[in-house]
């Protein structure tokens, strides 16, 4: 599934656009990662983001 399970960031669509201005549909897709997070005392494997992930180690770090 491409959605962050922690804030919730999935696909979103947009152009590519040439040089004589032509556009054509593409997709932006988040950067998910497949990582474990201690979640009320267990272990437990989430799709999370790359910035969700960064700021999960930020805040263990406390």
């Amino acid at each position: 599934m491409a959605k962050c399970e922690i804030c919730g960031k999935t696909p979103m669509f947009g152009h590519n656009v040439s040089h004589s201005k032509r556009r054509t549909n593409r997709q932006f897709r988040p950067n998910l990662q497949r990582v474990q997070v201690f979640e009320k005392g267990r272990l437990v494997t989430k799709t999370a983001c790359t910035r969700c992930i960064k700021t999960l180690s930020k805040n263990s770090k406390l």
